[in-house]
């Protein structure tokens, strides 16, 4: 972990600015589940057809992927509330753009603009935050704050869109943005102090090319077969290997460079490292799990849009209530165990879902909803902390854009690997459930998706589509079963792994034992970078 000087505390400005922060990172949350209600909207009067529908959705969390390594060390470079704040300019004008599209090409183009946008302000905001307070105590209490206002944020965003388009057209989700940024661009240069690494080079834009390269379609092929269930495999799968082939490429540019884009030494750090590994794991299993989840609750429970997104509301809201107690909890209980216990809580919900539809419904899905988001509270807090508190000062940057790229990686393999998972569940249970004598078409139609399955019991007559509807909701419930044992055995092994790895690091507020892993040091500009994190290593 970091040395830090646990006299320094933050003052009132400090606190005031972590309020300023704290919008940003609420309205980029809140932004994407009050798109999901608007898209409805805005097809019908953009003509969007079904592959523009999926690019508008779809590319902001592209682009703001594949910049963010690029964002977060653009920050260390020029100062981190200078891109913080030419984002927040950025993201404003765009909003404007956005909400006052007339094409789909021009909402998929302001929507890709908006993910650059979005791509400089979470690295810069948990960047500034992990400067601003340097005690490990207010340092936990500040992030736990930022995670709370992504978690909430999501919990909103479909309260609040669902709002503004019952009054107002679909262009208004999107200027959301705009008095936010406003607020932003007026108290940043006040309450906001700067922050750069002095000593950092310039910018290589061969390593922003090569990260670029590897990062776009890896995303892209992961969340293509989630989507298509691996139908259509060729495309989905060379976009990977050659991201795969880009990323090699890019690591090895970077062992060779004096002032690298990312600096890989950072992953010597054994909580740096084991906290990535355990975000990626736990964020992927939540993310597939939640696919599922969100499909059961309307074609299963049969609750319209707006019903689901108040139903999963307290999903985000308890992952918030996890996170805001961890750093209380860290001053008694080391972090090891307490991320560890806390996914066992996580294991706990998981293993619930396996009893949906044997011990109830949708009661039985909310319980396990909160229990296993509860209990992701403290890896997502503490475990950010943990990231962003490894790295030196002047890497904070790096560090946070790492942290942010994680979790986009471990969603988009969380939906592919446990949509696949699921698909292969439904289709196999409903292919022994069938009823018989129905026409292969309908069956077809019926084996795609639970939902295309509801369609189509619709349309047949008398007790056939009955009972193809009750096959199919009980095939899905199985899908649901299965992955949600899968999540629970996951979450245990993640759980294993914490107190494992973390079991050295002490409670909040006590010094560190000598066997810590030491602070890795600034890399000079004309220095190789394996020699400057000399000793960094386990």
């Amino acid at each position: 972990m970091v040395a830090v000087d646990t006299d320094i505390r933050a003052g009132r400005r400090e606190w005031i600015g972590l309020a300023v922060l704290a919008l940003p990172t609420l309205l980029v949350s809140l932004d994407v589940g009050a798109l999901f209600l608007a898209l409805p909207h805005l097809t019908v009067d953009l003509h969007a057809g079904s592959v523009q529908q999926l690019w508008i959705t779809d590319i902001y969390g592209f682009m703001t992927a594949g910049f963010l390594i690029t964002m977060g060390t653009l920050g260390d470079r020029i100062g981190r509330r200078r891109l913080l704040l030419i984002g927040a300019v950025a993201f404003g004008l765009v909003s404007v753009l956005a909400a006052y599209s007339t094409s789909p090409g021009m909402l998929i183009a302001s929507r890709a603009l908006l993910g650059v946008a979005g791509a400089t302000l979470m690295p810069s905001t948990l960047a500034l935050i992990s400067n601003m307070f340097r005690s490990p105590r207010e340092r936990g209490a500040a992030i736990a704050v930022w995670v709370t206002c992504l978690m909430v944020g999501a919990a909103l965003g479909p309260v609040i869109g669902g709002a503004l388009l019952g009054y107002f057209w679909w262009g208004s989700v999107f200027l959301l943005g705009v008095p936010v940024m406003v607020v932003l661009l007026v108290t940043g240069p006040i309450l906001l102090p700067e922050y750069r690494d002095a000593s950092a080079g310039r910018l290589d834009l061969a390593s922003v090319l090569l990260s670029l390269a590897a990062i776009l379609p890896t995303i892209y092929g992961i969340k293509d077969l989630a989507v298509y269930g691996g139908r259509h495999p060729l495309v989905p799968v060379a976009a990977v290997l050659a991201g795969v082939a880009f990323g090699a490429l890019f690591v090895r540019r970077q062992t060779r460079l004096a002032s690298p884009l990312l600096d890989l030494r950072l992953f010597t750090v054994r909580p740096f490292r084991a906290a990535l590994i355990i975000m990626v794991f736990g964020g992927a299993v939540m993310a597939g799990v939640y696919l599922l989840l969100a499909q059961y609750v309307q074609t299963v429970g049969g609750l319209s849009s707006w019903r689901t997104g108040l139903y999963l509301a307290p999903a985000a809201l308890s992952i918030a209530v996890g996170a805001m107690i961890a750093p209380g909890l860290a001053r008694w209980i080391r972090p090891g165990y307490l991320i560890g216990g806390g996914l066992g809580v996580s294991a706990l919900g998981f293993l619930l879902l396996t009893q949906v539809g044997h011990l109830g419904g949708l009661w039985v899905l909310e319980l396990a909803l909160v229990a296993y988001n509860v209990g992701a509270g403290p890896m997502m807090a503490l475990g950010t902390n943990l990231v962003v508190g490894s790295a030196p000062p002047e890497r904070a940057g790096s560090a946070a854009a790492l942290s942010e790229t994680s979790n986009h990686f471990g969603t988009a393999f969380g939906l592919a690997v446990l949509g696949t998972i699921g698909t292969a569940v439904y289709r196999g249970r409903l292919g022994d459930t069938v009823p018989s004598g129905l026409p292969g078409q309908v069956v077809d139609t019926a084996r795609q998706n639970v939902a295309s399955a509801a369609g189509a019991a619709a349309r047949l007559s008398g007790s056939a589509g009955t009972d193809l509807l009750h096959a199919a909701r009980d095939s899905f419930t199985a899908a649901l079963n299965v992955v949600g044992g899968i999540g629970g055995a996951v979450a245990v092994a993640l759980a294993v792994l914490a107190v494992v790895q973390f079991r050295h690091l002490p409670r909040t507020g006590e010094q560190p034992p000598a066997a810590a892993d030491p602070v890795p040091a600034p890399v000079p500009a004309d220095a190789q970078p394996r020699e400057a994190f000399a000793g960094t290593a386990d």
